[in-house]
């Protein structure tokens, strides 16, 4: 078992050792990141075949001029990264196979990231949106599948507890229409949804059937 840290690089890491052990199964083709505090917002089948028909990957990598974006770009990383291409987005991501075995492969930025990206860098939230969006942009949708509520302010986004799940909360997450899948203005914008407390799960499951048709 080998630790990990909130912000650190042990997270790159865990993701990297993640996709490389996913992809001994050659019949793996996409690979999603999620957390223990994620649902699913749509039945199985659907969220498989929106996914494997998917011509991009869901990372999300956008350029962030505050404090929080390249406030914390270190001019180190330079040649390999310079400061206009240093970008932000989430964790948690979804990616072809393509793109799995690069993350899993570099040499070139991880080290990069390794020595000059450190708290409060916050390297998860740099590491892979900058490195694909600078080698492999074409190939990513820009934007996360996995929504959050950061209304609330602070360093997290919102935790919901067992009085937030509502069908009309629920329908309200799915109910999107701004965003582009395979070139085509689409509704369908998250296949899942955190952060949900254990408290949510006697509701959800309750909601289920009827709201997400699970």
């Amino acid at each position: 078992m080998q630790e990990t840290r909130w912000g650190d690089i042990t997270m790159c890491d865990a993701e990297r050792r993640l996709l490389a052990n996913a992809l001994l199964d050659y019949a793996n083709e996409r690979f999603i990141l999620l957390s223990e505090t994620c649902i699913p917002l749509y039945p199985f089948p659907f969220v498989y075949n929106h996914l494997v028909l998917s011509r991009s990957s869901f990372v999300s990598a956008f350029d962030d001029p505050g404090p929080y974006g390249r406030g914390r770009y270190n001019p180190q990383m330079e040649p390999v990264v310079s400061k206009e291409e240093w970008r932000k987005g989430s964790q948690w991501f979804e990616v072809s196979r393509q793109l799995a075995i690069y993350i899993v492969s570099d040499t070139l930025y991880y080290p990069k990231f390794k020595d000059f990206c450190r708290p409060a860098c916050y390297v998860d939230e740099h590491y892979l949106p900058t490195m694909l969006s600078k080698e492999l942009g074409s190939k990513l949708a820009n934007r996360s599948i996995t929504w959050v509520d950061w209304s609330r302010g602070g360093p997290h986004p919102a935790m919901f507890g067992k009085g937030d799940i509502t069908e009309s909360f629920l329908t309200k997450i799915r109910e999107r229409e701004d965003c582009l899948y395979n070139g085509h203005a689409g509704s369908i914008c998250f296949l899942f949804a955190r952060k949900f407390s254990p408290s949510t799960l006697e509701p959800l499951l309750q909601r289920a059937s009827e709201v997400l048709g699970i």
